[in-house]
């Protein structure tokens, strides 16, 4: 056989099994993801509609359902903006200027990455429980942090923090200081540098950020768990009034319940989709 077309053979040996091998693990990937997500998504809304549309309204409309949806937005309406004026003053502070203390400003800022939610929990029950540390103090003037909503709202708040922080920070590293030194040269305060060269810059990393902290927010278990009380109607967040329809067996109230939070994470995850888009496009 001609050594000429000997070699197109060879190539087209090793051009096919590399296709081979993609559309494997392509077609792997793809049956992954459809047992352990789209199966579940669709068991979910399965479970909730399975007695009707009528069942799945009333469940959502019950008082309890109602009371818990509106703690968890309370809590992440007060979380996601205290966690922003943070993360935006944070990462300014990092990525321009070096200072002591710095690396372990750094290392505090992971720490509820770090530490279990249930363990974050069991913190503030220490801190601010009837035998904690400031409870009887708390006590004596009547304020009741643990087992009421401003625990709810420090846990989440300690849960979601570093979200916005570890998205600015990075493109404010990226972006530099040229533009800024520009501005103050020229004669701009620095509240009008913030407001029209340095959070333009961020915007996208800022909204990336607010998108997670928000979702992790109406999404937190563990920490809430431990400082709720459990109290139906009253401290009760939908991922922990789920957990109690569930327990008593009202699988078409949970299911119900966890296909808001369901609906919620879709909702972000096409909005964070959209917010990375925007962010790559020129």
């Amino acid at each position: 056989m001609h050594p000429a077309t000997v070699i197109p053979q060879r190539a087209r040996r090793t051009v096919a099994a590399p296709a081979l091998m993609r559309w494997l693990l392509i077609g792997g990937a793809l049956a992954f993801l459809g047992v352990f997500l789209v199966v579940p998504l669709l068991a979910v809304f399965t479970y909730a509609l399975q007695k009707g549309v009528g069942a799945y309204l009333a469940a959502l409309s019950d008082p309890e359902t109602m009371s818990a949806i509106r703690l968890t937005l309370l809590a992440a309406a007060i979380a996601v903006p205290l966690n922003l004026v943070f993360g935006l003053a944070a990462a300014w502070l990092i990525a321009h200027f070096r200072f002591w203390g710095r690396d372990v400003l750094l290392t505090l800022i992971d720490l509820p990455f770090s530490v279990s939610p249930v363990i974050a929990g069991l913190i503030f029950v220490l801190l601010f429980g009837r035998q904690g540390w400031f409870g009887p103090w708390l006590a004596e003037r009547e304020i009741q942090i643990i087992f009421a909503v401003p625990g709810i709202v420090l846990a989440t708040v300690f849960i979601t923090f570093p979200f916005v922080v570890r998205e600015v920070l990075p493109v404010m590293q990226a972006q530099g200081q040229d533009e800024e030194e520009a501005a103050l040269s020229l004669g701009a305060s620095g509240w009008r540098t913030f407001w029209h060269v340095t959070l333009p810059k961020v915007k996208w990393g800022v909204l990336y950020g607010v998108l997670l902290c928000n979702a992790r927010a109406m999404g937190e278990f563990g920490a809430v768990s431990v400082v709720s009380g459990h109290v139906r109607g009253v401290t009760n967040t939908l991922p922990l009034h789920a957990e109690i329809l569930y327990n008593e067996y009202n699988l078409a109230g949970a299911f119900s319940v966890a296909s808001l939070l369901t609906v919620l994470a879709l909702i972000t995850l096409a909005i964070k989709k959209y917010v990375e888009w925007r962010a790559e496009s020129p």
